[in-house]
């Protein structure tokens, strides 16, 4: 099997059985079955996702990680590898991610039976990207705890990107990504005796008002933030007083200190409604993934990595509004995160992430893996 046919043949099998977030057994199952077959150790310190291991000649330990889940998306291709799982689908090129780095884990076993092998290599094939942090779940479960890793490296497939092109850019590439719900309980009435009740839709008005006034009044104009009000609800009936409410939506930031103004300020706001309206107001936050950040002093291995791989190099400006659980790796070693160029116009592969029509070429896979074995075989040379 040459690596067209083995990037082809274990991607689409990936693609055809979807698993969401922290279901994801059969495909550890089947990552677990591949590495036996290789002789290759590894351990699972959760239910789903393992982690891979194999030591090398040299002094350094690199981490390179693939994300498994999939997303609770009705796949629209009319493929034949198409989900086999109805309302569940690889929309986010995680099948693609995990084939990676099963391909390089094949390459560096060669090698490492050779004799070859320059560097210790720890191989994540982490669950629960998309909801759960599965990064942070493997930190706090100890899964790297034997290992002294000095770098992380990830990729993510990148639509809205030619072939060839991958985008970089130090310090913050993603944004952090932080959940918030405002729980609001009154006193209902009848309509007809409307001033005895305590109405949580008014004070609702009052919660939707105010938290759209956060970005204009309380954060730095000059940076980019995003404070979205997704959802919001509230009463029980046409002729009632509303005795409840309900708000969530979710906040993006970049700087640590500007999510912990936000968060302040809805507390604020959640406190001024009792006192207008007489109504209880409760926010809650479900901390989400802070920003992904890309230590600078990889982004010479990185430089010469994708040059090295055959890709041009794209240098963007400005973050990703988006969140990535990548960004829980910076806790254990400098780490960096690319963006591959999968577009394909001439095939229709341009619809972005998490829709029902994402799709890209197996071919591209091959060269994100030599972007790994580059990093691989001059980490101990490349000037930091």
């Amino acid at each position: 099997m040459n690596e067209l046919e083995f990037v082809t043949t274990h991607r689409r099998h990936l693609h055809q059985h979807p698993e969401l977030s922290l279901q994801e057994f059969e495909t550890t199952d089947y990552i677990a079955a591949f590495l036996d077959n290789l002789s290759v150790e590894y351990k699972r310190p959760l239910d789903t996702g393992l982690i891979a291991y194999l030591p090398g000649n040299g002094k350094h330990t690199i981490a390179y990680r693939a994300d498994i889940d999939a997303l609770p998306i009705f796949e629209e291709n009319d493929v034949p590898y198409r989900s086999l799982t109805d309302n569940v689908m690889h929309a986010c090129g995680h099948d693609g991610h995990t084939t990676v780095l099963m391909l390089f884990v094949k390459r560096c076993k060669a090698m490492a039976d050779q004799g070859t092998l320059p560097q210790n290599i720890v191989f994540i094939f982490q669950p629960a990207e998309e909801t759960g942090g599965g990064a942070n779940r493997l930190i706090r479960a100890g899964a790297f705890e034997n290992y002294p890793i000095e770098a992380v490296f990830g990729i993510h497939v990148m639509p809205f990107e030619d072939e060839g092109h991958v985008v970089i850019r130090d310090e913050e590439i993603t944004a952090s990504a932080t959940e918030y719900r405002f729980y609001l309980t009154g006193l209902s009435s009848h309509v007809a005796d409307k001033e005895q009740g305590y109405s949580a839709g008014e004070a609702l008005q009052h919660v939707l008002s105010q938290v759209g006034q956060i970005q204009q009044f309380h954060l730095n104009g000059l940076k980019r933030n995003i404070v979205h009000m997704g959802h919001f609800v509230a009463g029980e009936a046409i002729n009632t007083v509303p005795s409840n409410g309900y708000l969530e939506g979710t906040i993006r930031t970049y700087d640590i200190n500007d999510l912990e103004s936000v968060k302040q300020q809805m507390k604020t706001i959640a406190e001024s409604v009792k006192l207008l309206f007489n109504v209880d107001c409760e926010v809650k936050f479900e901390e989400g993934y802070p920003p992904t950040y890309n230590a600078p002093k990889l982004r010479k291995h990185v430089e010469h990595g994708l040059e090295n791989a055959g890709f041009t190099i794209i240098d963007k400006p400005t973050p990703y509004l988006f969140g990535e659980d990548f960004s829980f790796y910076s806790q254990l070693a400098p780490s960096y995160f690319v963006f591959v160029g999968v577009r394909d116009v001439s095939k229709g592969y341009v619809t972005g992430l998490h829709t029902a029509h994402l799709n890209f070429n197996e071919h591209m896979l091959i060269k994100i893996a030599d972007y790994y074995e580059a990093i691989l075989k001059s980490y101990g040379e490349v000037e930091a």
